[in-house]
């Protein structure tokens, strides 16, 4: 091969391998410094015991990367939270604070449109004022967790109040289902995402399933549903996988959801769906505010022998 053959074959090779890179995003708003209404930090806690995926640009792509595949993937189904470990490409939906009418409703439309199911973390005080409501998203096929009674901060409290107060959702929460013969999942996310060891290892090893956060949108900033969209696309595309963090109670959440979504499909994710290993809540009772502990770790449904550790 002459020398010039063999210098147009390199400019063509480099031409070719320099089309297919992708650059990074850097999207990036001013939202990150407003306040909110949470006042939730911008720390967000991984429940994996896995490093983050590497960015989506420095992984290979999914297999449907360039189809027009479902988005709708497997079906992750957990006893712990140490079973939730995605692969790159996955995330998990969830949404907090609900259930709100004429919020939930919309949300729970664009999931079906798009064929992709999520985890709903209910406000025992928002399933007891909506307990319709709350059932249609577990008939919709949607997995339903806790997230308290009334979204206190339990790292204030002492651990009986706390316990009462997880207790208590998890009651409201279960009577609400059961006007339609649903059941509540063992899934449940600390308000704020602030816990305590003792908390933590109490709900654990009393059988739920904490869920923490790995892509905090910050829905709950006063943003456009474009802005809360971007934040959220620039944060997964980072890491590569999740859990994202919504909340079904914000007008910009439902504004946003269906181009979202559209993006994850476009992009080649897929959203996974999680659900309890077991039939129904583990074979566990729904926790009560008189159960003791044990070694520090609850048990559930067991007789009263006396006040909680404090």
């Amino acid at each position: 091969m002459s020398l010039t053959r063999f210098a147009v074959c390199l400019v063509f090779v480099g031409a070719s391998l320099g089309a297919c890179a992708k650059p990074p995003s850097h999207l990036t708003t001013s939202a990150d410094l407003a306040p909110h209404a949470y006042q939730a930090t911008d720390r967000t806690i991984t429940n994996s015991i896995f490093a983050g995926s590497k960015p989506v640009t420095d992984q290979p792509m999914p297999e449907r990367i360039f189809t027009s595949g479902h988005l709708a993937g497997r079906t992750l189904a957990v006893a712990s939270t140490a079973d939730i470990i995605l692969r790159p490409g996955e995330v998990i939906l969830t949404f907090d604070d609900g259930p709100r009418p004429g919020k939930t409703p919309a949300i729970l439309d664009t999931l079906d449109a798009f064929g992709v199911k999520a985890t709903f973390l209910m406000l025992g005080r928002a399933a007891a004022a909506n307990p319709k409501l709350a059932a249609s998203v577990a008939l919709a096929g949607h997995t339903v967790g806790s997230h308290t009674y009334d979204h206190a901060d339990l790292s204030g409290k002492t651990h009986q109040e706390a316990l009462d107060d997880i207790a208590q959702g998890e009651r409201a929460i279960s009577a609400a289902l059961a006007q339609s013969g649903q059941v509540l999942s063992p899934f449940f996310r600390f308000p704020y995402l602030a816990q305590t060891g003792f908390l933590r290892t109490n709900l654990m090893l009393g059988n739920m399933v904490v869920l923490d956060v790995d892509i905090d949108s910050k829905d709950y900033y006063s943003d456009t549903s474009e802005q809360v969209a971007a934040r959220t696309m620039a944060r997964l595309e980072a890491r590569g996988s999740g859990i994202i963090l919504f909340h079904d109670i914000h007008q910009r959440t439902v504004d946003m959801l269906p181009g979202f979504l559209a993006q994850l499909e476009q992009k080649g994710y897929s959203v996974v769906r999680l659900v309890p290993k077991d039939s129904g809540v583990f074979g566990r009772d729904v926790i009560t505010a008189d159960a003791p502990v044990i070694g520090g770790a609850l048990r559930p449904g067991a007789p009263h022998p006396g006040p909680v550790l404090q």
